[in-house]
């Protein structure tokens, strides 16, 4: 019996993209009872089964099996554990939650939103489709750029103890109804920019959108609701070299972690900020840190100093931009701690792994995270002095959730500086996979649901 529940569940996951799943486990069961145990049917009925019968049981236990060895490519060894995700997993609230677009079943406030597990939810994710939303950068497209499973879209995070409310971007546009938002930070920023403009933009006319680009800022503007959606390109937050969103060194990156572009006049009134800072610092344990006040002198003289102690160094000084030029009645400012990378297969016990390439599930053992790298340092930096400064600035530990999804990285079905991955740089994933960036939909749609939980449970009209 227990063989008989495991290749149900199996096909079961192979099919859920049509069918409800709480129905389609009931026919399958049945099926396979039928198809596997025929002579107990005829027992039942003191009959031998006909030679027609046979033929049709034969037919559905072939089509069984070709589902089954058709996803295995997928799964591999672990459908078991995904199985059990589904059957574990509690459902999302329905009630006004589904009836009414202005309401939503808030989680308790002192509910850890940030400690859970990864369920399959083929019902209510992906939050939007791909093809829909032509804002999307070629370099998250991953299923038009040949990606074949879409299994990392239909994954929704289960807080341990309560629910995240279900994203409805109606809600959330009237609370932002005459306000700017805007995502301040380096390439997986902009990644969560283009998960909240998908989200939102299906909820608006096509017609009142309009999308443009300045400098260091892209604007999404949504007419009807008098609303923009912005991402500000600032990597490290701070002045450096590697300012310019179209234009910079990746080698010889140095900063001025004294010293914010323009005195950060780009990002004063604004009504919801975002910021970001992570994936730029780790290319080196050192950073190179200028020694003078301007990137025009020849030859640019810089020191190097060890990374967590710019990084502080840095958010300090973003910390005191803060609180001289917030006003937390009319401004809400968030951090968005590290969106963690998978390099190294073997982090997660994959010892023919390459990259996180052809990783078709997160890692399943959701007991402990697995360590893929992260530097904690950093994490706690941002933690210490946001509890130090006077004005609220809202954490959202997206990092231990994320450390999960090895799966969800654009890989080998992304873009290289500015150009599609060729068929040829596919084949080769140990030098082209792109295990930074995420797919979307994706991951950051989830980043973007925590982010509308909080936005909804501490504003007003």
């Amino acid at each position: 019996m227990e063989r008989i529940q495991e290749v149900t569940l199996f096909i079961l996951l192979g099919t859920l993209q049509r069918v409800d799943h709480r129905v389609f486990i009931s026919f399958l069961i049945f099926i396979i009872f039928l198809v596997l145990f025929p002579d107990l049917q005829a027992m039942k009925q003191s009959c031998s089964i006909s030679n027609k019968n046979k033929s049709y049981q034969v037919l559905v236990l072939v089509s069984l099996i070709f589902i089954l060895v058709s996803k295995w490519f997928i799964f591999k060894g672990d459908f078991r554990q995904v199985a059990r995700s589904i059957l574990s997993s509690r459902p999302r609230p329905v009630g006004i939650l589904e009836e009414n677009d202005d309401e939503v079943k808030l989680p308790p406030k002192d509910c850890d939103l940030f400690t859970g597990n990864w369920v399959f939810d083929n019902i209510t994710h992906p939050l939007y489709k791909e093809d829909e939303c032509k804002f999307l950068s070629e370099q998250v497209t991953c299923i038009r750029n040949g990606r074949h499973d879409s299994l990392y879209q239909r994954w929704r995070w289960q807080p341990r103890d309560c629910s995240l409310p279900r994203f409805k971007a109606r809600l959330l546009l009237e609370k932002l109804r005459g306000k700017r938002v805007m995502f301040v930070g380096d390439s997986l920023n902009r990644n969560q920019w283009e998960s909240m403009v998908c989200l939102l933009q299906s909820a608006t006319s096509p017609g009142k959108q309009s999308h443009k680009k300045s400098a260091s800022l892209v604007i999404f503007s949504i007419e009807e609701y008098n609303t923009t959606v912005e991402f500000y390109w600032a990597p490290f937050l701070v002045e450096s070299n590697s300012d310019n969103p179209w234009r910079h060194s990746i080698k010889d990156r140095i900063i001025m972690p004294e010293s914010i572009k323009n005195r950060g006049d780009d990002w004063k009134d604004v009504d919801f900020l975002i910021f970001n800072t992570y994936i730029w610092w780790m290319n080196t344990g050192c950073i190179k840190v200028l020694r003078g006040s301007s990137f025009d002198t020849d030859p640019i003289e810089y020191d190097e100093i060890e990374r967590h102690v710019a990084y502080e160094r840095v958010v300090k000084t973003w910390a005191k931009w803060v609180e001289e030029n917030v006003d937390p009645k009319f401004t809400s400012v968030y951090f968005m701690s590290m969106s963690p990378l998978h390099i190294k297969s073997l982090d997660w016990n994959n010892p023919h792994g390459i990259r996180c390439a052809r990783e078709t599930l997160p890692v399943m053992n959701m007991s402990t995270p697995p360590n893929v790298g992260t530097d904690q340092r950093l994490f706690v930096i941002v933690a210490n002095v946001i509890q130090s400064i006077k004005v609220p600035v809202y954490f959202l530990n997206i990092t231990t959730l994320s450390e999960y999804r090895k799966d969800a990285h654009t890989s080998v079905y992304t873009t290289r500086q500015g150009q599609l991955i060729t068929p040829e740089q596919q084949a080769n994933p140990a030098i082209y996979a792109d295990c930074i960036h995420w797919c979307l939909p994706g991951l950051p749609d989830t980043w973007n649901e925590l982010l509308f939980t909080h936005i909804i449970s501490h504003t007003q009209y």
